[in-house]
């Protein structure tokens, strides 16, 4: 396996957009990395700059030492799955694994070997000789990540690969990549729009709006100190609460505040607030209440047990030393309180 390291990579085009801008970033050998950002942040054209399927304008890329701006994608020594598969439809699955390898001149016995591994991993044993259109969405995933794990390349990339699965499905193939990472203890760089996958697999986040990185950290930090009102609103479902400081004493600041962090209040001596129930979300072990407060949206979790109705008043207890505050003007991240 090898590090990756991104230095002022900037990637433009002939129409004048500026798709990633000055993008820096240290990936460690064996780490799994996620870039998250809405769709048009830059994050699928940085995994494509790094495979060598995008021209980099300004700045290097470098796998382990060396420098592959001028390397074409085979001599990377990287391996990609993408989110439509692309496997060959007139292949067996073996085939399709297998494929790459005998374009590389491996030995019959070799290919064989390499398969077969990689088949015991993936649970895919059994369907060898199924062509692609006879297997499932998650098999066919599987295959594709098949194929990427017989190069025994030095970097994974993956490009929301599970795009195009259901719901169930994409949780069992979460899991099936975190166990993979942890089996092959490979560099993995995973590219995403759910903020859901990136705080399940990413052992660092990497949060991007409009081709700059917001934010760089692992899930709980990010989760808990969002570096600014961008990352604070994306991470999370429901997303953290902003709400303009002067309802809690400071007109220059946006508080923010999660779900889980605000009660509704029973003659409770925290910070409370008035607000006005807007529809409740029944979720099964919790429910979310959403409210309007000064008529902005408030989002608060309940126990399931607790009875609330569309059009109640109701006051909320906000717990301001779990609160984040942010500059107003900028929307950089100023403190975890109000007196700091």
């Amino acid at each position: 396996m090898a590090s990756v390291k991104l230095e002022s990579v900037n990637k433009y085009y002939d129409s004048g957009s500026h798709a990633v801008i000055d993008f820096n970033l240290q990936i460690e050998e064996h780490e799994f990395i996620v870039l998250v950002g809405p769709s048009g942040c830059g994050k699928s054209t940085t995994l494509r700059m790094i495979a060598g399927l995008e021209n980099i304008s300004s700045g290097s890329v470098f796998i382990g030492e060396r420098c592959v701006n001028d390397l074409p994608p085979k001599d990377r020594d990287i391996a990609m799955v993408f989110q439509n598969y692309a496997l060959y439809p007139h292949m067996s699955v073996f085939e399709n694994l297998a494929f790459g390898l005998k374009l590389r001149g491996l030995a019959k016995v070799d290919i064989k070997e390499r398969v077969n591994d990689a088949a015991r991993i993936l649970g895919l044993g059994s369907l060898l000789d199924r062509l692609p259109k006879q297997l499932s969405g998650g098999q066919r995933q599987r295959v594709a990540l098949g194929r990427a794990i017989v190069r025994k390349p030095s970097v994974f990339l993956f490009d929301e690969p599970l795009s195009n699965l259901d719901a169930k499905m994409r949780v069992e193939m979460r899991s099936e990549i975190n166990r993979l990472h942890n089996r092959l203890n490979a560099t993995m760089i995973y590219v995403t729009h759910d903020q859901t996958e990136a705080m399940t697999l990413g052992d660092r986040i990497v949060v991007m709006n409009e081709g700059r990185i917001q934010q760089v950290a692992d899930p709980l930090t990010l989760y808990n100190v969002p570096a600014n009102i961008f990352a604070a609103g994306f991470i999370g479902t429901p997303p953290m609460n902003l709400l303009p400081g002067d309802l809690f004493g400071d007109g220059s600041l946006i508080a923010g505040f999660r779900p889980e962090d605000i009660t509704v209040a029973d003659g409770c001596a925290q910070t409370t607030l008035s607000g006005v129930v807007d529809f409740v979300e029944p979720m099964g072990s919790e429910t979310y209440l959403h409210l309007k407060v000064h008529d902005l949206p408030v989002v608060v979790r309940v126990a399931p047990d607790k009875i609330v109705n569309s059009g109640d008043n109701v006051k909320i207890a906000v717990d301001l030393q779990k609160c984040s505050f942010f500059n107003k003007s900028t929307g950089i991240r100023q403190s975890s309180s109000l007196h700091n």
